[in-house]
């Protein structure tokens, strides 16, 4: 079946100036133009749409979706099933947060007691929750699925006192940063400190640490504004942080 660009906008809940947009960037292109000049789509390009909209819902660049897409390795139905794993997963995530909070309500309430250590996992799993709304996507096809879950289970078996340490250090990188980039030099001492000071706050939530995977998340921070928008208080300090790490590393500009 075809459609133009009204049709396929209905039938996939987007605007039609979005389908134009995905044209203009080289995403998603017509199947043919016709004698009116209407944009017209088959079924192949709406499969590609279904497969982009998938992406976007978790969190994916447009970018980043197109290198993927156009790569010629990929898997469309590997694709599938990495989303389906994503989203079971954010299911389950949700409804371990869910019932947290369920049973929080109930303990204020005076229906049931619960213990710090519940109280504290429901917190942990939110965080969970969180991070892989803003960056899941993007970090799997990064460093893989099994990874991630291992980052996951780690982050939820720290005890109170990690758990403490851990937003205690990232609050440290912060300010170090700050100070860090006021001396205008990455490789300087302050830079380092604050290059050693972020491998201490990585290090309570990897599962093992390496120079290169340190340096490769550097210049993602760089690469990816969701990232860049969490270090960003001045324009320069997501980049001077990757060239600090660079240097901490031993790495080239990759």
């Amino acid at each position: 079946m075809e459609y133009t660009v009204q049709r396929l906008g209905r039938l996939a809940g987007v605007s039609a100036r979005t389908l134009r947009y995905y044209d203009e960037i080289g995403i998603l292109k017509p199947a043919r133009i016709n004698s009116s000049g209407y944009r017209i789509y088959g079924g192949a390009e709406v499969d590609r749409l279904q497969q982009i909209l998938f992406f976007r819902e978790l969190g994916v660049g447009l970018e980043r979706v197109k290198a993927l897409m156009d790569d010629p390795a990929y898997d469309d139905v590997r694709a599938l099933r990495t989303h389906r794993e994503e989203l079971l997963e954010r299911k389950a995530r949700l409804e371990t947060l869910i019932a947290s909070v369920d049973r929080t309500l109930a303990a204020r309430q005076g229906g049931v007691t619960m213990s710090d250590e519940e109280k504290f996992a429901g917190l942990k799993d939110r965080l969970i929750v969180e991070n892989e709304a803003k960056y899941g996507a993007e970090i799997r096809a990064k460093y893989g699925q099994e990874e991630v879950a291992r980052s996951n289970e780690q982050l939820r078996g720290m005890s109170e006192a990690q758990y403490a340490e851990m937003n205690r250090l990232a609050e440290e990188v912060a300010a170090s940063l700050a100070a860090a980039f006021a001396t205008g030099d990455p490789t300087g001492e302050a830079a380092q400190r604050t290059a050693d000071l972020h491998k201490q706050w990585l290090s309570y939530s990897w599962s093992s640490y390496s120079e290169e995977a340190h340096a490769g998340l550097a210049q993602m921070y760089v690469d990816d504004e969701r990232f860049k928008a969490y270090y960003e208080k001045q324009p320069g300090m997501t980049a001077f942080l990757r060239d600090a790490i660079f240097a901490y590393t031993g790495r080239k500009q990759q």
